[in-house]
Protein backbone atom coordinates (compact mmCIF):
# COMPACT_ATOMS: atom_id res chain seq x y z
CA UNK A 1 0.00 0.00 0.00
CA UNK A 2 1.62 3.57 -0.88
CA UNK A 3 1.29 6.00 2.07
CA UNK A 4 1.72 9.87 2.33
CA UNK A 5 3.54 11.84 4.70
CA UNK A 6 0.36 13.41 5.19
CA UNK A 7 -3.14 14.33 4.28
CA UNK A 8 -3.29 15.86 0.44
CA UNK A 9 -4.03 19.41 0.02
CA UNK A 10 -7.49 18.27 -1.25
CA UNK A 11 -8.43 16.51 1.81
CA UNK A 12 -7.12 19.50 3.61
CA UNK A 13 -9.47 21.61 2.10
CA UNK A 14 -12.24 19.07 2.90
CA UNK A 15 -11.40 19.28 6.73
CA UNK A 16 -14.08 21.65 7.38
CA UNK A 17 -16.83 18.77 6.04
CA UNK A 18 -14.63 16.09 8.32
CA UNK A 19 -14.94 18.28 11.11
CA UNK A 20 -18.58 18.50 10.81
CA UNK A 21 -19.50 15.34 10.62
CA UNK A 22 -16.80 14.33 13.66
CA UNK A 23 -19.04 17.46 15.40
CA UNK A 24 -16.50 19.69 15.48
CA UNK A 25 -16.29 23.34 13.72
CA UNK A 26 -12.75 23.52 12.06
CA UNK A 27 -12.70 26.46 9.88
CA UNK A 28 -9.96 26.98 6.92
CA UNK A 29 -9.10 30.75 6.47
CA UNK A 30 -6.87 32.15 3.24
CA UNK A 31 -3.97 34.13 4.76
CA UNK A 32 -3.68 37.50 3.15
CA UNK A 33 -3.07 40.63 4.13
CA UNK A 34 -6.00 41.78 6.26
CA UNK A 35 -5.73 38.33 7.93
CA UNK A 36 -1.92 38.96 8.47
CA UNK A 37 -2.84 42.36 9.97
CA UNK A 38 -5.89 40.89 12.44
CA UNK A 39 -3.40 38.45 13.80
CA UNK A 40 -0.70 40.75 14.02
CA UNK A 41 -2.98 43.24 16.27
CA UNK A 42 -4.25 40.29 18.55
CA UNK A 43 -0.77 39.26 19.21
CA UNK A 44 0.24 42.49 20.44
CA UNK A 45 0.34 42.93 23.87
CA UNK A 46 0.70 45.62 26.10
CA UNK A 47 4.35 46.71 27.51
CA UNK A 48 5.88 47.54 30.44
CA UNK A 49 5.65 51.01 29.85
CA UNK A 50 2.34 51.45 28.99
CA UNK A 51 1.15 49.15 32.03
CA UNK A 52 3.30 50.52 34.81
CA UNK A 53 4.45 53.89 33.71
CA UNK A 54 8.42 54.70 34.14
CA UNK A 55 7.61 55.45 38.21
CA UNK A 56 10.05 57.80 39.96
CA UNK A 57 12.76 56.68 42.40
CA UNK A 58 12.36 55.18 46.04
CA UNK A 59 12.40 58.10 48.89
CA UNK A 60 10.89 60.59 46.04
CA UNK A 61 7.85 58.73 46.93
CA UNK A 62 6.43 58.86 50.81
CA UNK A 63 5.68 54.86 51.71
CA UNK A 64 4.12 53.73 54.79
CA UNK A 65 5.93 53.50 58.02
CA UNK A 66 8.48 56.33 56.54
CA UNK A 67 9.35 59.37 59.12
CA UNK A 68 9.13 63.18 57.92
CA UNK A 69 10.45 65.97 59.27
CA UNK A 70 8.20 68.74 58.77
CA UNK A 71 8.85 72.12 59.19
CA UNK A 72 6.06 75.42 59.21
CA UNK A 73 6.49 78.66 58.35
CA UNK A 74 4.87 81.52 58.92
CA UNK A 75 4.76 85.23 57.73
CA UNK A 76 4.71 87.87 60.55
CA UNK A 77 2.77 88.47 62.94
CA UNK A 78 2.72 85.02 63.28
CA UNK A 79 -0.42 83.73 64.87
CA UNK A 80 0.17 79.88 64.92
CA UNK A 81 3.79 78.27 64.69
CA UNK A 82 5.53 81.10 65.60
CA UNK A 83 4.52 81.38 69.29
CA UNK A 84 5.25 77.67 69.60
CA UNK A 85 9.01 76.72 70.27
CA UNK A 86 10.23 74.15 68.27
CA UNK A 87 13.34 73.66 66.78
CA UNK A 88 15.53 77.37 67.48
CA UNK A 89 17.15 77.40 64.00
CA UNK A 90 14.44 77.55 62.58
CA UNK A 91 13.15 81.26 65.32
CA UNK A 92 14.15 84.43 65.36
CA UNK A 93 13.06 86.63 68.67
CA UNK A 94 11.90 89.87 66.73
CA UNK A 95 8.46 89.68 65.74
CA UNK A 96 9.03 91.58 62.78
CA UNK A 97 10.33 88.47 61.27
CA UNK A 98 9.21 85.00 59.63
CA UNK A 99 8.80 82.47 62.23
CA UNK A 100 8.79 78.87 61.83
CA UNK A 101 8.80 75.64 63.89
CA UNK A 102 9.95 72.21 63.42
CA UNK A 103 7.38 69.67 64.80
CA UNK A 104 8.71 66.23 65.96
CA UNK A 105 9.01 63.76 63.21
CA UNK A 106 6.47 62.46 61.72
CA UNK A 107 6.19 58.35 61.07
CA UNK A 108 3.46 57.60 58.11
CA UNK A 109 1.17 55.04 59.83
CA UNK A 110 -0.40 51.92 58.40
CA UNK A 111 -3.15 53.91 56.53
CA UNK A 112 -0.85 56.51 54.96
CA UNK A 113 -1.39 58.96 57.15
CA UNK A 114 0.54 61.75 59.56
CA UNK A 115 -1.09 64.06 61.40
CA UNK A 116 -0.35 67.97 62.19
CA UNK A 117 -1.49 70.29 64.31
CA UNK A 118 -4.06 72.63 63.06
CA UNK A 119 -4.29 70.61 59.57
CA UNK A 120 -5.15 67.12 61.26
CA UNK A 121 -4.68 63.64 59.56
CA UNK A 122 -3.54 63.95 56.31
CA UNK A 123 -2.79 61.70 53.46
CA UNK A 124 1.29 60.95 52.96
CA UNK A 125 2.22 57.78 51.35
CA UNK A 126 1.91 57.43 47.82
CA UNK A 127 2.78 60.91 47.25
CA UNK A 128 6.10 63.38 47.39
CA UNK A 129 7.55 65.52 49.71
CA UNK A 130 6.51 68.52 47.78
CA UNK A 131 2.68 67.17 47.16
CA UNK A 132 2.50 66.82 51.11
CA UNK A 133 3.89 70.84 51.66
CA UNK A 134 1.55 71.34 49.00
CA UNK A 135 -1.57 69.76 50.68
CA UNK A 136 -0.62 71.03 54.56
CA UNK A 137 -0.46 74.83 53.30
CA UNK A 138 -3.96 74.10 51.23
CA UNK A 139 -5.16 73.24 55.18
CA UNK A 140 -4.05 75.73 56.98
CA UNK A 141 -5.05 78.99 54.43
CA UNK A 142 -7.09 80.88 56.80
CA UNK A 143 -5.46 79.87 59.77
CA UNK A 144 -1.90 80.64 59.45
CA UNK A 145 -0.42 83.75 58.02
CA UNK A 146 1.24 83.09 54.99
CA UNK A 147 2.02 79.35 55.83
CA UNK A 148 5.34 77.60 54.04
CA UNK A 149 6.13 74.38 54.30
CA UNK A 150 8.95 72.33 54.07
CA UNK A 151 8.58 68.79 53.95
CA UNK A 152 11.90 66.17 54.10
CA UNK A 153 12.21 62.56 54.46
CA UNK A 154 14.34 61.67 57.37
CA UNK A 155 14.62 58.02 57.07
CA UNK A 156 12.96 55.38 54.16
CA UNK A 157 11.42 52.17 55.21
CA UNK A 158 13.42 48.87 53.76
CA UNK A 159 11.97 49.02 50.67
CA UNK A 160 12.52 45.82 48.60
CA UNK A 161 12.17 44.31 45.60
CA UNK A 162 11.62 40.07 44.88
CA UNK A 163 13.24 38.34 42.56
CA UNK A 164 11.88 34.50 41.88
CA UNK A 165 12.49 32.30 38.93
CA UNK A 166 15.11 31.69 36.17
CA UNK A 167 18.10 33.40 37.45
CA UNK A 168 21.25 32.47 39.42
CA UNK A 169 19.70 33.60 42.80
CA UNK A 170 16.50 34.36 43.76
CA UNK A 171 16.97 37.35 46.13
CA UNK A 172 15.29 40.37 48.07
CA UNK A 173 16.70 43.71 46.58
CA UNK A 174 16.75 47.02 48.76
CA UNK A 175 15.96 49.45 46.42
CA UNK A 176 17.31 53.05 46.77
CA UNK A 177 17.05 56.63 45.63
CA UNK A 178 19.32 56.24 42.74
CA UNK A 179 15.78 54.51 41.46
CA UNK A 180 17.14 50.31 40.40
CA UNK A 181 14.98 49.99 37.06
CA UNK A 182 14.64 46.13 35.84
CA UNK A 183 17.91 45.49 34.65
CA UNK A 184 19.40 46.55 37.66
CA UNK A 185 17.02 43.75 39.64
CA UNK A 186 17.95 41.19 37.38
CA UNK A 187 21.66 41.64 36.93
CA UNK A 188 21.74 41.80 40.99
CA UNK A 189 20.50 38.35 41.25
CA UNK A 190 23.19 36.89 39.08
CA UNK A 191 21.41 37.14 35.53
CA UNK A 192 19.11 34.59 33.90
CA UNK A 193 19.79 30.93 33.71
CA UNK A 194 18.68 30.33 30.46
CA UNK A 195 19.16 32.21 26.66
CA UNK A 196 17.62 35.55 26.87
CA UNK A 197 15.43 34.68 23.77
CA UNK A 198 13.92 32.05 25.86
CA UNK A 199 13.25 34.07 28.78
CA UNK A 200 10.12 35.87 29.53
CA UNK A 201 10.08 38.45 32.70
CA UNK A 202 6.83 39.13 34.67
CA UNK A 203 6.07 42.13 36.69
CA UNK A 204 3.55 41.95 39.47
CA UNK A 205 2.93 45.26 41.29
CA UNK A 206 -0.30 45.35 43.19
CA UNK A 207 -2.57 43.45 41.53
CA UNK A 208 -1.25 44.29 37.91
CA UNK A 209 0.58 41.46 36.37
CA UNK A 210 2.36 41.69 32.90
CA UNK A 211 4.61 39.42 31.11
CA UNK A 212 7.25 40.69 28.13
CA UNK A 213 10.17 38.95 26.77
CA UNK A 214 13.44 39.80 28.34
CA UNK A 215 15.03 40.10 24.49
CA UNK A 216 11.94 42.45 23.78
CA UNK A 217 12.92 44.55 27.39
CA UNK A 218 16.99 44.44 26.58
CA UNK A 219 16.03 46.13 23.01
CA UNK A 220 13.98 48.67 24.21
CA UNK A 221 14.79 51.38 26.80
CA UNK A 222 11.46 52.10 27.70
CA UNK A 223 10.67 48.98 28.66
CA UNK A 224 13.22 49.37 31.27
CA UNK A 225 11.29 50.66 33.96
CA UNK A 226 11.89 51.45 37.60
CA UNK A 227 11.25 49.34 40.28
CA UNK A 228 8.80 49.99 42.67
CA UNK A 229 8.82 48.84 46.67
CA UNK A 230 7.14 45.43 46.64
CA UNK A 231 7.16 44.59 43.18
CA UNK A 232 7.79 40.77 42.07
CA UNK A 233 9.83 40.07 39.30
CA UNK A 234 9.98 36.30 37.85
CA UNK A 235 12.17 34.73 35.24
CA UNK A 236 10.27 32.26 33.41
CA UNK A 237 12.18 29.93 31.01
CA UNK A 238 9.37 29.56 27.98
CA UNK A 239 10.68 27.93 24.76
CA UNK A 240 8.80 28.68 22.07
CA UNK A 241 8.38 25.74 19.15
CA UNK A 242 6.81 24.50 15.79
CA UNK A 243 6.51 21.34 14.28
CA UNK A 244 7.05 21.10 10.59
CA UNK A 245 5.88 18.45 8.50
CA UNK A 246 5.78 17.10 5.07
CA UNK A 247 7.25 17.92 2.36
CA UNK A 248 9.95 20.56 4.31
CA UNK A 249 13.56 21.08 2.59
CA UNK A 250 15.12 19.41 5.52
CA UNK A 251 13.62 16.93 8.29
CA UNK A 252 10.39 16.79 9.81
CA UNK A 253 11.18 18.15 13.52
CA UNK A 254 9.99 20.35 16.15
CA UNK A 255 11.34 23.72 15.17
CA UNK A 256 12.68 26.21 18.31
CA UNK A 257 12.51 29.98 18.37
CA UNK A 258 12.70 32.85 20.39
CA UNK A 259 10.58 34.29 22.90
CA UNK A 260 10.07 38.11 20.42
CA UNK A 261 8.28 35.83 17.89
CA UNK A 262 8.80 35.11 14.59
CA UNK A 263 7.16 35.24 10.82
CA UNK A 264 5.63 32.46 8.32
CA UNK A 265 8.68 33.65 6.09
CA UNK A 266 11.29 32.88 8.69
CA UNK A 267 9.69 29.26 9.20
CA UNK A 268 9.88 28.49 6.41
CA UNK A 269 13.61 29.42 6.21
CA UNK A 270 14.09 27.78 9.28
CA UNK A 271 13.06 24.11 8.03
CA UNK A 272 14.63 24.55 4.90
CA UNK A 273 11.88 26.08 2.69
CA UNK A 274 9.69 23.69 0.09
CA UNK A 275 11.12 20.48 -1.38
CA UNK A 276 11.50 21.00 -4.74
CA UNK A 277 10.35 17.63 -5.90
CA UNK A 278 7.74 16.74 -3.46
CA UNK A 279 6.30 20.24 -2.18
CA UNK A 280 2.37 21.75 -3.34
CA UNK A 281 3.48 25.40 -3.25
CA UNK A 282 -0.64 25.79 -3.08
CA UNK A 283 -0.86 23.42 -0.06
CA UNK A 284 1.28 25.08 2.86
CA UNK A 285 -0.74 25.27 6.04
CA UNK A 286 -0.43 26.20 9.64
CA UNK A 287 -2.60 24.43 12.10
CA UNK A 288 -3.70 26.18 15.18
CA UNK A 289 -6.00 26.40 17.31
CA UNK A 290 -7.07 30.06 17.64
CA UNK A 291 -9.50 32.38 20.07
CA UNK A 292 -12.82 32.56 18.69
CA UNK A 293 -12.45 36.61 19.06
CA UNK A 294 -9.47 36.67 16.79
CA UNK A 295 -11.75 35.00 14.25
CA UNK A 296 -13.97 37.57 11.78
CA UNK A 297 -16.11 35.07 11.70
CA UNK A 298 -20.24 36.21 11.08
CA UNK A 299 -22.11 34.55 13.52
CA UNK A 300 -19.54 33.65 15.97
CA UNK A 301 -22.50 32.22 18.58
CA UNK A 302 -22.99 29.76 16.54
CA UNK A 303 -19.56 27.73 16.27
CA UNK A 304 -18.35 25.07 18.27
CA UNK A 305 -15.59 25.51 20.34
CA UNK A 306 -13.42 23.26 22.28
CA UNK A 307 -13.34 23.14 25.86
CA UNK A 308 -11.12 25.59 26.75
CA UNK A 309 -12.82 27.85 23.96
CA UNK A 310 -10.28 27.44 21.06
CA UNK A 311 -11.29 27.10 17.83
CA UNK A 312 -9.70 24.72 15.32
CA UNK A 313 -8.59 26.95 12.51
CA UNK A 314 -6.11 25.79 9.37
CA UNK A 315 -4.07 28.92 7.37
CA UNK A 316 -4.41 28.13 4.03
CA UNK A 317 -0.92 29.68 1.87
CA UNK A 318 -0.57 29.75 -1.64
CA UNK A 319 2.98 30.73 -2.26
CA UNK A 320 2.68 30.21 -6.06
CA UNK A 321 1.30 33.76 -5.59
CA UNK A 322 4.13 36.46 -5.39
CA UNK A 323 2.30 38.26 -2.95
CA UNK A 324 1.84 35.76 -0.33
CA UNK A 325 6.00 36.01 -0.21
CA UNK A 326 4.98 39.72 1.51
CA UNK A 327 2.38 38.77 3.07
CA UNK A 328 4.50 35.71 4.79
CA UNK A 329 6.93 38.40 6.31
CA UNK A 330 4.25 39.86 8.91
CA UNK A 331 2.18 36.27 9.01
CA UNK A 332 2.96 35.39 12.92
CA UNK A 333 4.04 31.64 14.13
CA UNK A 334 2.54 30.64 17.25
CA UNK A 335 3.90 28.89 19.52
CA UNK A 336 2.78 24.94 19.41
CA UNK A 337 2.02 26.24 15.91
CA UNK A 338 1.99 22.92 12.83
CA UNK A 339 3.36 24.10 9.86
CA UNK A 340 2.51 21.45 7.10
CA UNK A 341 3.26 20.82 3.65
CA UNK A 342 1.55 18.94 1.40
CA UNK A 343 2.66 17.03 -1.89
CA UNK A 344 2.10 17.55 -5.02
CA UNK A 345 -0.64 15.45 -6.59
CA UNK A 346 2.12 14.88 -9.16
CA UNK A 347 4.67 13.52 -6.58
CA UNK A 348 2.00 11.05 -5.15
CA UNK A 349 1.92 9.21 -9.10
CA UNK A 350 5.30 9.68 -9.20
CA UNK A 351 6.00 7.72 -6.27
CA UNK A 352 3.68 5.09 -8.20
CA UNK A 353 5.42 4.79 -11.08
CA UNK A 354 8.42 4.46 -8.86
CA UNK A 355 6.71 1.02 -7.41
CA UNK A 356 5.67 -0.36 -9.99
CA UNK A 357 8.85 -0.04 -12.21
CA UNK A 358 10.84 -1.53 -8.98
CA UNK A 359 8.40 -4.65 -9.14
CA UNK A 360 8.63 -4.73 -13.04
CA UNK A 361 12.47 -4.03 -14.07
CA UNK A 362 13.49 -7.48 -12.16
CA UNK A 363 10.82 -9.24 -13.64
CA UNK A 364 12.14 -8.09 -17.04
CA UNK A 365 16.00 -8.53 -16.04
CA UNK A 366 14.64 -11.83 -15.41
CA UNK A 367 13.00 -12.61 -18.69
CA UNK A 368 15.87 -10.92 -20.69
CA UNK A 369 18.36 -13.67 -19.10
CA UNK A 370 16.18 -16.47 -19.74
CA UNK A 371 16.10 -15.47 -23.64
CA UNK A 372 19.58 -14.83 -24.04
CA UNK A 373 20.12 -17.85 -22.76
Amino acid sequence: MMTAAGPSSRAVNSAEAYGQVAGTDIKIVDVNDAVAHRLMAKNRSATFSEIFGDGIPVGQQVGRGDVLEVAIWEAPPAALFGSMGGDLRLSESSASVARGTSLPEQMVDTDGRISIPFVGSIVAAGRTPQEIQKAIEARLAGKAHEPQVVVRVIRNVAANVTIVGDVATSTLLPLTSKGERLLDAIAGAGGVKQPVGKTTVQLTRNSKVQSMSLEAVIRDPRQNIRLQSEDVITLLFQPYSFTALGATGGVNSEVPFEGTGISLAQALGRVGGLQDTRADAKGVFIFRLEDLATLDLPDPSKVKTTADGKVPVIYRVDLKNPATLFTAQSFPINNGDVVYISNAPLADLQKFVNIVASLIYPVLSVQNTLNNN
